[in-house]
């Protein structure tokens, strides 16, 4: 019999080592760049800096274009499997290259497997946790995406002493093993319940639900009720018509609502002002006055431990505060601390007063930290909250498709800005970061403490308030259910009461 304990525990492993692997990859190329053995090796200018820290983005948007419907069709852990090999060719090819040109392609090679990834495995773990894990699991599949930077920070820190271009090969190679180590747990971890039952393969389903939350006794109640909200709301989308396709995205005015709110955090997630610091930490700290190379590492290693700590507060906020008022107060916070490094830049990028430099690496510090306290635990946990079944893997395709798209206009575009109109890029992106507060606080709705199926009551409203509340059930809540033991009971009035078909 299945350990709910340890099944758990096998899906974090999975959502925080695959996080490591995505983090690793990106703080990776601010490390490179920052390497005069690799930036000389490839005789780097503005335009293929630019193009080879940005061209993995066009991989992710690439795969947001077909690997949702490949998710819907091969199943969710089928999809991780693919997304790893397509990134380990990527990391393989990545570190044999011999020129620019076949650097860029391994790049944008990577880019496809980790789009893939960023696009199943936030599907997979928003089906499979329960949904009292559902917050934590899928936070920490972004919060340790700065393990992943801290590990590479180090890593790149450690290997820029080498005098060959094993200075920037082997953090590159490194990349494969963490990919490796999340996927070697999927055959003990069972597929997404949610996704067997659209499959009509009901038996296997009810396992699942088992093997998370009774230890594998498909007997128990809340196994029961979880399996039969499950049905209800499925059949209730099939019935309404909808189907897993990308038509139904705009089919009706709740899935454009659906769709909205998704796109949102693909666009704050990336426009927010924290790519500049991911990729071009090197050039924000020589516009503040910094320009040593080891203090520049140092400061990227000390960034990423900070970074993480804020996450891990965010992560454990979201079912107190709620998803909602994190992203408020952390859209807030960055706007404020974003103004601030524009102003200090101006004042101080050029100058030799060293308090003032020191102030503006704190305001990065500071900025980053609000970004990672709410839009990191966020990123890749409302998403799928809010896209229902039929349109979550298409959904979460263009999430990753705007997600990446817009990396990769912020990674071309801010090089060339900082280069140009240095802190006025500051300035443009906090006057944007105004707007973002204000469309958090007009649309998003809170989703802390829900199934997936009950979410959908917030926009579907009576289509699916027949539904089950497995939640209200076990509280006592539900005027219709109740629990008698290891039984489930119908009650239509006090004087009698039907059991519910456990099919």
């Amino acid at each position: 019999m299945a350990n709910s304990k340890v099944t758990l525990l096998l899906l974090l492993w999975c959502s925080s080592i695959m996080s490591t692997s995505l983090g690793y990859d990106s703080s990776m190329m601010s490390g490179l760049n920052i390497l005069p053995s690799y930036t000389d090796y490839f005789e780097l200018n503005t335009v293929t800096l630019a193009m080879q820290s940005s061209i993995s983005w066009a991989g992710c948007a690439v795969a947001g274009l077909f690997y949702g419907k490949l998710t819907d069709w091969i199943g969710r852990k089928k999809a991780m499997w693919v997304s790893a090999v397509i990134t380990l060719i990527g990391v393989i090819i990545q570190t044999a290259a011999q020129n620019i040109a076949m650097f860029v392609v391994a790049r944008f090679i990577v880019g496809i497997g980790n789009g893939a990834t960023f696009l199943c495995g936030p599907i997979y773990l928003a089906e499979i946790f329960p949904h009292k894990w559902r917050g934590i699991g899928l936070a920490i599949f972004m919060d340790f995406y700065y393990v992943g930077g801290l590990l590479s920070s180090g890593i790149t820190y450690g290997t820029a002493k080498i005098p060959t271009t094993w200075a920037w090969r082997l953090p590159s190679i490194l990349q494969a093993l963490f990919m490796v180590v999340a996927v070697i747990v999927l055959p003990w971890v069972p597929e997404s319940p949610r996704w067997l039952v659209y499959q009509d393969r009901h038996a296997e389903a009810l396992n699942a639900i088992a093997a998370t939350q009774a230890d594998g006794n498909v007997e128990d109640p809340v196994v029961l009720l979880t399996y039969q909200e499950i049905i209800d709301t499925l059949q209730t989308e099939v019935e309404t018509g909808q189907k897993t396709s990308y038509l139904d995205l705009v089919k009706s005015k709740q899935s454009m609502r659906r769709l909205m709110l998704a796109s949102s955090v693909a666009i704050i997630s990336m426009v927010s002002g924290n790519n500049i610091i991911t990729f071009y930490l090197g050039a924000m700290l020589e516009n503040a006055g910094i320009t040593d190379t080891t203090t520049q590492l140092e400061i990227n290693i000390i960034l990423n431990a900070w970074c993480l700590v804020a996450a891990m507060v965010g992560t454990f906020m979201l079912d107190t505060a709620g998803r909602r008022p994190l992203a408020i107060y952390s859209s807030a916070l960055m706007t404020v601390f974003i103004f601030l490094v524009g102003a200090l830049t101006k004042v101080y990028g050029n100058a030799e007063n060293t308090s003032g430099v020191y102030g503006t690496v704190a305001c990065i510090f500071l900025f980053q930290g609000a970004y990672s306290l709410g839009w990191t635990p966020l990123a890749m946990l409302y998403p799928p909250e809010v896209l229902n079944y039929s349109i979550r893997s298409v959904g979460m395709g263009v999430y990753t498709f705007l997600t990446n798209g817009a990396g990769l206009m912020v990674t071309m575009a801010f090089p060339i800005a900082l280069e140009q109109i240095g802190w006025k890029t500051y300035m443009i992106n906090g006057a944007w970061d105004v707007l973002q507060v204000v469309f958090v606080i007009i649309f998003w709705v809170e989703t802390k403490g829900k199934t997936l199926e009950e979410i959908d009551e917030l926009f579907d409203g009576s289509k699916a308030a027949n539904a089950i509340h497995v939640q209200d059930v076990i509280e006592g809540r539900d005027p219709g259910l109740i629990l008698k033991g290891r039984d489930i009971v119908v009650t239509k009035d006090a004087a009698n009461s039907i059991p519910v078909e456990e099919a």
